[in-house]
């Protein structure tokens, strides 16, 4: 845990909104989901909040198990490996670009009336575009040939939704995993195939 603080700050943040969620009644919950929402109605009055408040809740409170052991799987080894500034860069970035680019899609198929209005106010929650930066970012922590294996099976993980079912989510998805495949340039330096590397001790030195 002392090795990647944020990865675990951010865990209990949503531990503990998860908990509200399971306690609260059904109205106070949908009140507090709608109003943590990125959708186009809360991004036009408090993009902020929606931004960032989205981060830190989860639809189902059943499925916080599963959201912990993918944090421990994807954003303690990305924090641990790059440090948590460049591992905060690269979920922020993400997290707010996929959010921001959805949601305008979103309101282009409100326009051309191809969805109703009220997509405009759906519940739209949650720490997965993160979860999808930080897997992709991984990808240069294999050595070959598992970082071939691993960038096809997170590739067809994260595409094969977005060309079958094709939500907006699975949009911002794709272009988290794209996000997070383009930090690339914030690893160098950063110790690679799964061998730690001393930068500085010179090469040859024992």
């Amino acid at each position: 845990m002392r090795s990647s603080p944020g990865t675990h700050v951010w865990l209990a943040v949503i531990a503990i909104t998860s908990l509200v969620i399971a306690l609260s009644p059904a109205a106070l919950d949908t009140y507090l989901l709608h109003r943590n929402s990125s959708n186009l109605h809360q991004l036009a009055h408090h993009p902020m909040r929606a931004l960032l408040g989205s981060a830190f809740w989860i639809e189902n409170p059943s499925d916080f198990l599963l959201y912990a052991v993918l944090f421990e799987v994807f954003h303690a080894p990305v924090e641990r490996w790059l440090g948590t500034p460049k591992w905060l860069l690269t979920v922020a970035t993400a997290h707010i670009a996929a959010t921001l680019i959805s949601q305008q899609v979103v309101l282009a198929a409100i326009q051309l009336h191809d969805v109703p209005r009220s997509m405009a106010h759906v519940v739209d929650i949650g720490v997965s575009y993160g979860l999808a930066a930080s897997a992709g970012i991984l990808t240069y922590r294999l050595p070959y040939p598992w970082r071939l294996c691993y960038l096809a099976a997170v590739v067809a993980f994260f595409l094969v939704p977005l060309a079958t079912d094709r939500t907006y989510t699975d949009l911002g998805h794709a272009i988290s995993l794209a996000i997070g495949l383009a930090c690339h340039p914030l690893t160098r330096g950063a110790p690679a195939g799964g061998k730690p590397v001393d930068l500085e001790r010179p090469p040859g030195a024992h």
